[in-house]
């Protein structure tokens, strides 16, 4: 069958369903026939899951003129999902075209969710297309003879790369792609991403280090115009002095009609408390919509979440409460509306959220912008020109990840074993290794063998064998059934299921929250108040509460920092702020009578311009500083400014930051002048004194515990009994502890400071905001007292100390104070 007839199969379908395919559609199928790697990249459904289905079928076509009579079973193409929830729709998907053209394929789902029961009936029979997760391929790789399972593999589509690009399971999938090239001649590699910047970067980083898959490849880029239409929604008094957290919910009767006039309304909060609030607040105020209205969040249960997104394809839904649980490529037609609860902290995720509305190719998606307080209105307006723009954040891989490939090594000893010098090459071909030596791969092979130098005496970290042929090989049924249990990169607490006293499971909540509660305290969970009952085995037993008052879960990880992109887009819409040459837009225009009292009282920096304010209260002598970066380079750089003064005059500070800024308070006055005298803000000496300022070792000890947990080091416990996290902190330090004082050059020890730099504390980011300060004129303000710039920077720190009640009164008693004068 030649290629014109492959492609009317494609259309007559394509007609069939009153559909027209996209020339990107095209091209992708052409470029697949053609033997050809790549990546492609389109905007939220614009059809993408076709443009890589049906080459991979139609191919097997060509191959195989007598595919009806004569049916290859075996795997023929896997399809990665960073997401669960994704697979269902993927597969249906997939079974609609083969079944609609007459091909004998079978689709199977491999996460998880799959029981033990479908997996055994997997291992007799692999579907022809599998669609799986990153830790599912892993563990299949750890499975005997995984060489013959892939070996008549053609096809590895990876769905949404740039969710896998810089995190770990980006590498642990670059690790399982270049063994899955060796294996299988005839292998295609595919990626499709939406939302990136670094597109060739990212397609580099998915094929490999100048490998073959490499050089024979392309990047397709769909010119499809996706239609956003975005709104804020501004309230109509604004106060003068913003706060966090307190404009939200005030603008709840605003979201009602949005509600009512969409089929179906999906409400973004950036928080999974964030999302237990707005769900029982919008039920509080309008009881009416019960039935009508759910929510959905990674730590509810799965059946629940299921339920959800079967009843949003349905149209039965007029409103999900949700997080990024809800993110990614799932269509759901009936959706017509989204509001953003609070800023989004990055273009590309404000996109991918905007695309959950408008799912189909042609339609127009709407996001509706819900400040959480005033000065997010200006994130609002930046929002509105990146959307037009595109300007989308890169998205930066991880290098040299240890730990990763500690993990990656044991899961092919467990399965059929592997040869070192057959391994090496293939692994120095990825994008995260091209620049392992040959010594390191030897540290690595002699941590998993004998476990380092400093733990050779100890038997349970010896978990390679090398066999008389070379071979590395795991023999200890033990170690295998441990070291599957622990397959993946995603490190969280410890989490306890949520079970009510008389049976029925509501979901999980991480162990630092409850480990504060006493049994009768109340806390909202899956949209209910909960009373504890008690803790046992890992559960946590509760009953309902009709108590009104209750304390809302707070998960870890919960506040996002900006993007380097959103930063540079709030602070050139800031700088117009202060202009009264040009064009204003509508949210900016709500904000003028901030921005008057700012600049009445200290200014509304320009572009060439870095602002610092001080000011005395009865609290002590603040100096607040504006660079605009996001509140993870803040926290640094408050570390960094604060160490430098203080290395000229002996002073302790209380640190606070947010996104816009940082504050140093003491209890004595700071010389300003010294400061900028002194050079402060220089990049020279930037590690060294970082390392000093922030207590860096403590920061890599936290780290080093998810290193040790990847690397096998240290056990998290059978599925019905995991070990506590305050357990698993106090094994890993113990291990950290030795490394530093008798291994200070073992990798896995090293790379916990390399990350704590280049992750947590976004170094690179910070040199940078460094230089731009020196070249900008720094304007310091003494003050009288707060300025509007100020103050929700202060309120933050409150926030630390007291209750939202009390701090709601103390935050009334200032603003009227400061508005009175």
């Amino acid at each position: 069958m030649n290629k014109k007839e492959l492609d009317k199969i494609a259309e007559e379908w394509f007609t069939a369903r009153s559909w027209k395919p996209f020339p990107f559609q095209k091209q992708t199928w052409n470029a697949f026939y053609q033997g050809k790697n790549g990546l492609l990249n389109a905007p939220t459904g614009s059809g993408k899951t076709y443009a890589l289905w049906i080459p991979i079928v139609l191919d097997y076509i060509k191959k195989n003129p007598n595919y009806k009579t004569k049916h290859r079973k075996g795997v023929k193409a896997l399809w990665i999902t960073p997401l669960r929830a994704l697979s269902v729709e993927i597969k249906q998907a997939a079974e609609r075209f083969v079944n609609e053209i007459g091909v004998p394929f079978t689709v199977g789902i491999r996460t998880g969710d799959t029981s033990q029961k479908e997996r055994a009936a997997q291992k007799r029979s692999m579907p022809d297309l599998l669609i799986t997760t990153p830790e599912s391929l892993q563990l299949l790789l750890g499975s005997k003879g995984y060489d013959k399972t892939f070996k008549d593999l053609t096809a590895v589509i990876i769905d949404e790369w740039h969710e896998l690009l810089g995190s770990k399971r980006g590498v642990q999938m670059e690790l399982g792609l270049s063994r899955l090239k060796n294996i299988a001649p005839e292998l295609r590699i595919w990626g499709i991403s939406a939302t990136i910047g670094n597109l060739e970067q990212a397609k580099e980083v998915l094929l490999g280090h100048e490998s073959n898959a490499g050089k024979n490849s392309i990047l397709i880029k769909a010119n499809i115009n996706k239609k956003i239409k975005v709104q804020s929604i501004i309230p109509s008094q604004m106060e003068t002095f913003p706060w966090r957290g307190h404009l939200g919910l005030h603008l709840l009767e605003k979201v009602i009609p949005i509600i009512e006039q969409s089929k179906t309304t999906l409400l973004f909060t950036n928080t999974r408390a964030q999302c237990e609030i707005w769900f029982q607040k919008l039920l509080e105020k309008h009881p009416e919509l019960a039935g009508e209205i759910a929510m959905h969040h990674g730590s509810i249960n799965k059946e629940t979440r299921l339920w959800v997104e079967h009843a949003i394809r349905e149209g039965t839904l007029k409103a999900v409460v949700c997080t990024s649980s809800l993110d990614l490529g799932v269509d759901f037609a009936p959706v017509e509306t989204i509001i953003q609860i609070g800023g989004p902290k990055g273009v590309a995720r404000f996109l991918q959220r905007a695309g959950r509305s408008g799912h189909q190719p042609g339609k127009q998606s709407v996001i509706y912008f819900l400040p959480t307080h005033a000065m997010e209105l200006i994130e609002a307006s930046a929002l509105q020109k990146a959307v037009k723009k595109q300007s989308i954040e890169d998205r930066i891989p991880y290098l040299n990840s240890f730990d990763v490939l500690v993990q990656y090594l044991i899961s092919l000893a467990v399965s059929n074993g592997f040869y070192p010098d057959q391994i090496f090459p293939e692994i120095k071909r990825t994008f995260c290794f091209q620049s392992i030596t040959k010594e390191q791969f030897r540290w690595v092979l002699n941590f998993i063998t004998f476990g380092s130098q400093s733990l050779q005496t100890y038997d349970e970290y010896k978990k390679v064998e090398i066999e008389s042929d070379g071979r590395f090989k795991v023999n200890s049924r033990a170690v295998a059934m441990r070291h599957r249990l622990q397959i993946g990169t995603i490190v969280s607490d410890a989490v306890l299921s949520v079970k009510y006293v008389t049976g029925g499971y509501l979901g999980s909540i991480e162990e630092w929250f409850v480990s504060k509660l006493k049994p009768g305290d109340v806390f909202t969970f899956a949209g209910r108040n909960l009373a504890l009952f008690r803790i046992k085995n890992m559960q946590v037993l509760v009953k309902k509460s009709k108590q009104k008052t209750s304390k809302v879960p707070s998960w870890m990880g919960g506040r996002m920092s900006f993007s380097s992109e959103m930063s540079e887009l709030l602070r050139d819409e800031l700088y117009l702020a202060g202009t009264t040459t040009v064009k204003k837009s509508k949210e900016l225009k709500a904000l003028s009578h901030i921005f008057e009292r700012q600049e009445r009282e200290s200014v509304v920096p320009s572009s060439n311009e870095f602002l610092i304010e001080t000011f005395k209260t009865r609290e002590g002598y603040h100096a607040i500083f504006y660079p605009f970066e996001g509140r993870f380079v803040h926290e640094a750089m408050a570390s960094l400014i604060a160490y430098r003064i203080s290395l000229l005059d002996p002073i302790t500070f209380s640190i606070a930051y947010n996104d816009y800024g940082f504050e140093l308070l003491s209890d004595q006055e700071i010389d300003i002048q010294q400061v900028l005298d002194n050079d402060l803000f220089t990049t020279r000496f930037l590690r060294n004194d970082l390392q000093k300022s922030l207590n860096a070792t403590e920061m890599a000890r936290r780290k080093f515990r998810d290193i040790a947990v990847i690397a096998g080091l240290v056990f998290t416990g059978y599925p019905d009994k995991l070990i506590k996290s305050k357990h698993l902190q106090s094994s890993s330090q113990l291990l950290f502890n030795v490394f530093k004082d008798y291994e200070p050059d073992n990798l896995l020890f090293q790379q916990a400071f390399t990350e704590t730099f280049e992750h947590q504390l976004e170094e690179g980011r910070l040199q940078l905001a460094l230089e731009r300060i020196n070249s900008q004129n720094i304007t310091w303000r003494p003050c009288k007292k707060p300025t509007p710039f100020s103050f929700p920077i202060i309120t933050d720190r409150l926030r630390e100390k007291l209750s939202s009640e009390k701090l709601a009164d103390r935050i009334k008693k200032m603003t009227a104070q400061l508005e009175k004068s």
